[in-house]
């Protein structure tokens, strides 16, 4: 299953029965993630499509592309109900949690310093939405471009990576800059750090993991703002995500592939790599694509996981009993106690 360009992201609904994606062939798909069956396509946008999301009540999604729009559609009939023009490329669309705000990442070009966008979304009539943001966030003097953002619990705050490797922390309300922390650049001596991904952790969204140019993917608390954890790989990160039901996280990446024309499927580490969440080991890799991965995105039940990579494949990934049954001795001794400590409360 797959689109005829390079995938730039998927996401499932909050079900998890929808698949959305979106590519660089300017044509947004919906599919049904049991057995990858396409379920229809946004047809509409002139450019690439870099970003996609669909509300909790899977109503409405939104796209933004590099034709300067931001689209909003029907999901059930894929019609498209309104359109806000941009000043720049959309890099990346998010609704708000409670679904009434629209978030939008513009890019920096000639003339433009890029900036986070929020739209109010009236769901009463679709057809009349505001053109003007409800807020602007602007790129601060002392900071680089935003490649990337999204919505903490609540809409509470608006998480912000940067192409210097910074995370940022807006207020979702006002747009007042709260705090900031280098999570990238700082594990190695890489060049180019850009943050090339945020997701939140599926159950609470109280963090999040970020993946990286430079590497690397960390885990960081949204109220403390302290980096948690990181994970090393070895080849530049596009994407990373938290899995729901066990402590794992799913990195994806690969060598730019400009770079890796006469190498082999496995030079390129084209895999999407597992690593234990707590302890931060890697714990296992699975391959299928031919060329990076450039986004990947969890079932928000635990059964399974998508990628979409450069090679233009969707590949939805079902998880075996194995997985469900994985436990590193630390947490299978936990569990052994646990239910010892349950069976003498009972006895007593």
């Amino acid at each position: 299953m797959g689109h005829e360009r390079s995938l730039t992201q998927v996401k499932f609904n909050r079900e998890g029965d929808l698949l959305f994606s979106v590519a660089k062939d300017s044509s947004a798909s919906i599919w049904y993630s049991s057995n990858g069956e396409r379920l229809g396509t946004l047809e509409g946008h002139q450019g690439t499509i870099w970003s996609i999301d669909v509300d909790s009540k899977t109503v409405l999604c939104a796209t933004g592309s590099a034709d300067l729009t931001i689209r909003l559609w029907k999901a059930e009939t894929g019609e498209c109900v309104y359109k806000w023009e941009t000043s720049s490329p959309v890099r990346r669309v998010a609704f708000s949690p409670d679904n009434k705000k629209l978030l939008a990442v513009t890019d920096k070009v000639m003339g433009s310093k890029g900036a986070i966008s929020v739209y109010d979304i009236n769901y009463d009539n679709l057809t009349q939405q505001k053109d003007e943001p409800s807020l602007v966030i602007e790129t601060r003097e002392d900071a680089t471009k935003v490649t990337i953002a999204g919505w903490s619990a609540e809409g509470k705050y608006i998480i912000a990576g940067h192409e210097d490797g910074y995370v940022s922390k807006y207020d979702g309300q006002t747009g007042q800059f709260i705090q900031t922390v280098k999570a990238h650049g700082i594990h190695n001596e890489e060049k180019v750090v850009s943050i090339t991904d945020i997701q939140f952790a599926p159950e609470d969204r109280l963090y999040f993991i970020t993946a990286s140019k430079d590497k690397n993917a960390t885990l960081i608390d949204v109220d403390t703002f302290e980096v948690l954890k990181v994970y090393k790989a070895d080849a530049p990160m596009n994407t990373a995500a938290i899995t729901p039901k066990k402590n794992f996280v799913i990195l994806g990446g690969g060598q730019e592939a400009r770079n890796v024309t006469t190498t082999a499927e496995s030079q390129g580490k084209f895999e999407a790599r597992f690593y234990h969440k707590i302890f931060m080991d890697e714990i296992g890799r699975v391959k299928g694509h031919f060329g990076p991965l450039n986004t990947v995105a969890v079932h928000p039940d635990g059964l399974g996981y998508v990628s979409g990579g450069e090679d233009g494949f969707i590949r939805v990934h079902y998880y075996d009993k194995s997985y469900f049954d994985f436990e590193f001795d630390a947490e299978r001794t936990d569990r052994v106690m646990a239910n010892s400590q349950n069976q003498a409360a009972v006895a007593n």
